[in-house]
């Protein structure tokens, strides 16, 4: 490194240093003027509308209405709910180690402009030669500052860096609480599901023994053969051995809830042990337009902010290549006694300018910008992907959600037709108009409609839970002002 100072207790040395600084910068001025290399920017292209415009159209609720409410699960009308994302946002571990993350980005960010000020310290102390007499202690008092002037943008950058970090924990937390809310819903969706899935299985169990009951005195009074007995044994059995397995996935999805919102494993079953109707969605919530949606998503403003962060870092990189300029100062007093301290006699003082500049260092300034250059472009490939795959969720939710609404339709009719044919066979079979492999296959029909319509129910609002999510739903964004690098000031917090 090459350095200039300049050290002296009398003005005109201090006068013909800073001169001498001065000449120094001006021989650097055109370098000071180097062009900042443009942020590189996403060339996907956001379409204008949905793909699945059709289903698009058919939710979107009429007006200018784009923004999906931030607590969007009110509108199922589900209270016990409600309470589920009310604790989850009070208590829940995910959030609350994305809120620890921020306080460190706030922090880091805090530290970052602290280079923006000088330092001061102040020190004291005595000391003698080994030898020496008490006469020739000496004392010393003072206070020493120093200051980086921030000429070419090196600290300035850094924070730029450091507030593109922190809106990264912002929007991380935001992230956090979107998919909290939509995990906690799916797996209450799933717990509810599972819940009338058990109810129709042990009123299945309940209507086959009766049948069973029922086959057994027919075989007793030799109208029908033992066969029909074991039939209806088989079919009693099948359907008893679903309920354990329910009952399994019902404590599982009861424990993952548990362990979402931060609490032991068990804690929630006396609270959601009473069976409820799965939540009713509404009928139209917001969808907007693709950009709507990207401005909306908190894990793509990550990405952006990501994206903005490194090429500050790089800026900064690039500045380390020109001269930095270091003011210090310090004053004090020293004397040979303390008492003498403070007589403006033993005053000293010293003021310095250092100017220095890097001129070989095998390389490795070059090395560091070359880094930096390869992970601004890491990050603007990882920001595309977010843009991708922000669309594609939407897409697919919308897709999924469509399907489901079909599904819910054709089960619901099939369950109609189920309940009809289980009660003609059942009718038919006592007037021995018909055999009893007939009540059979309707039984069989009826439970598995009555499963197939409770899933279809429970998949349509799944696929509504993750259009939400996909939406941003759980988080109101406001867009922050636009600014350059260079405009960049230096704010204190």
């Amino acid at each position: 490194m090459a350095s200039f100072s300049s050290l002296s207790t009398h003005f005109p040395l201090l006068r013909a240093s800073c001169a001498l600084g001065l000449l120094a910068l001006a021989a650097c001025a055109p370098l000071a003027s180097m062009p900042d290399p443009a942020l590189r920017v996403s060339g996907i292209m956001t379409p204008e509308a949905w793909r699945q415009r059709e289903q698009a159209d058919k939710l979107a609720v009429a007006g200018e209405e784009t923004q999906t409410p931030a607590s969007w699960w009110m509108a199922f009308g589900d209270q016990e709910l409600d309470d589920l994302m009310q604790r989850a946002l009070e208590n829940a571990p995910d959030r609350r180690l994305a809120a620890a993350r921020l306080r460190q980005a706030r922090a880091r960010r805090n530290l970052a402009r602290a280079d923006y000020w000088p330092t001061l310290s102040a020190d004291a102390r005595a000391s003698r030669s080994p030898g020496s007499s008490d006469n020739d202690t000496h004392y010393q008092v003072g206070f020493d500052a120093s200051w980086e002037v921030d000429i070419f943008g090196r600290v300035r950058h850094t924070v730029a860096a450091s507030d593109a970090d922190l809106a990264v924990a912002e929007a991380d937390l935001a992230f956090a609480e979107v998919t909290l809310a939509a995990e906690i819903a799916r797996e209450y969706v799933t717990y509810r599901a599972l819940q009338a899935r058990y109810a129709i299985a042990e009123q299945n169990a309940q209507s086959q023994t009766e049948l069973l009951e029922l086959v057994r005195w027919r075989a007793a009074a030799g109208l029908v053969s033992d066969l029909d007995v074991e039939n209806a044994r088989i079919l009693l059995a099948q359907t008893e051995a679903n309920l354990p397995f329910l009952v399994n996935e019902r404590i599982n999805a009861l424990h993952r809830l548990d362990v979402l919102l931060g609490l032991t494993p068990g804690s929630l079953e006396s609270t959601l042990s009473t069976p409820r109707p799965l939540p009713q969605p509404p009928e139209k919530i917001a969808i907007g337009i693709p950009v709507d949606t990207l401005a909306r998503r908190p894990d793509v403003r990550a990405a952006e902010a990501s994206l903005r962060a490194e090429s500050e870092r790089a800026y900064a990189q690039g500045a380390e290549r020109f001269p930095q300029l270091t003011l210090s100062g310090s004053f004090g007093w020293q004397a040979l006694s303390s008492a003498a301290l403070g007589n403006h006699e033993s005053i000293v003082r010293a003021l310095m300018a250092a100017l220095t500049a890097n001129l070989f260092d095998g390389g490795r300034l070059k090395n560091r910008i070359a880094i930096q250059d390869a992970v601004q472009e890491e990050v603007l490939i990882r920001y595309e992907q977010s843009l991708l795959a922000a669309l594609a969720e939407v897409e697919n939710a919308l897709a999924a959600h469509a399907a489901g609404q079909a599904r819910l339709a054709l089960y619901a009719s099939a369950l109609d037709a189920a309940k009809n044919a289980a009660t003609l066979s059942g009718q038919m079979y006592q007037a021995g108009m018909s055999d009893f492999q007939s009540v059979l296959e309707s039984q069989r029909s009826l439970l598995a409609a009555e499963e197939n319509r409770i899933n279809a129910e429970s998949d349509t609002l799944l696929a509504l839970i993750t259009l939400y999510k996909a939406l941003g739903g759980g988080w109101t964004y406001e867009a922050p002002a636009a600014a350059s690098p260079s405009s960049l000031s230096a704010e204190s917090s």
